[in-house]
């Protein structure tokens, strides 16, 4: 008999991209070909320009992927949790990993080889289908940031990110909605593209018009109507 936290981890893995176009027999057996893997917060999976020969999804914590310039400059590309998967970028474009990978929170992963996922898709092609799904959601969000880059000020990007996060993190409670980020503030300038000062001060205004309030590593949406408006 399954502890309820198996049966809770397997309700997260089902739902995951690489999972979800299959029967349930065939999600058990793709699960019990996955490797666990651990990773503690703060500590790196891998690192942009390694050689990438496998794919992970998320348990449980918090990813982030970052990319970083010649010169020192880091950009938080995004921030994965738990039945979101990633490093599939590779099995479509052989090459060397264009993103690290850093553990915000204590992670707790499953991984699988690309040889596997080939054969994978080969008996399911429909798994084929989701993964290039997955991929198309990547670019969608890359061109919408590229765009808010060039049409959006920095109030409206946070705004935005905020509301971003907490689709992916974000519970409803009595007393707002509790968007647990996990990010630092620079972590959160670099997501929005821009200092960790401007993005305080946007912060720091959303809060003194009651649309939100600040807590550590995370925010509480008091008004979500005038945030997400702010977003746009």
């Amino acid at each position: 008999m399954p502890t309820a936290k198996e049966v809770k981890d397997d309700e997260i893995v089902r739902k995951a991209p690489l999972f979800s176009a299959l029967d349930d027999e065939s999600a058990a057996s793709l699960r019990a070909s996955m490797i666990p893997v651990k990773v503690s917060k703060g500590n790196t999976l891998f690192k942009e320009g390694d050689a990438g020969d496998r794919l992970f999804v998320v348990i449980d914590g918090k990813i982030k992927l970052g990319a970083s310039s010649g010169d020192g400059r880091e950009n938080l590309l995004s921030i994965l949790g738990p039945s979101e998967m990633f490093g599939e970028l590779s099995l479509f474009d052989p090459g060397p990993r264009t993103a690290t990978a850093t553990a915000v929170t204590d992670c707790r992963l499953l991984s699988l080889a690309y040889d596997q996922v080939v054969g994978l898709i080969t008996a399911h092609p429909r798994v084929g289908l989701q993964l290039l799904g997955r991929l198309a959601q990547r670019l969608r969000r890359s061109n919408e940031g590229l765009s808010d880059l060039v049409f959006s000020d920095v109030p409206g990007r946070v705004a935005k990110a905020i509301m971003d996060l907490g689709t992916q993190f974000g519970v409803e409670k009595d007393d707002g909605y509790h968007v647990n980020h996990d990010l630092t503030q620079e972590e959160l300038a670099q997501r929005v593209g821009a200092s960790r000062e401007t993005v305080n001060k946007a912060l720091a205004d959303f809060a003194g018009r009651g649309w939100v309030r600040l807590e550590p590593r995370a925010v509480v949406v008091l008004d979500i109507e005038r945030l997400s408006k702010r977003g746009r």
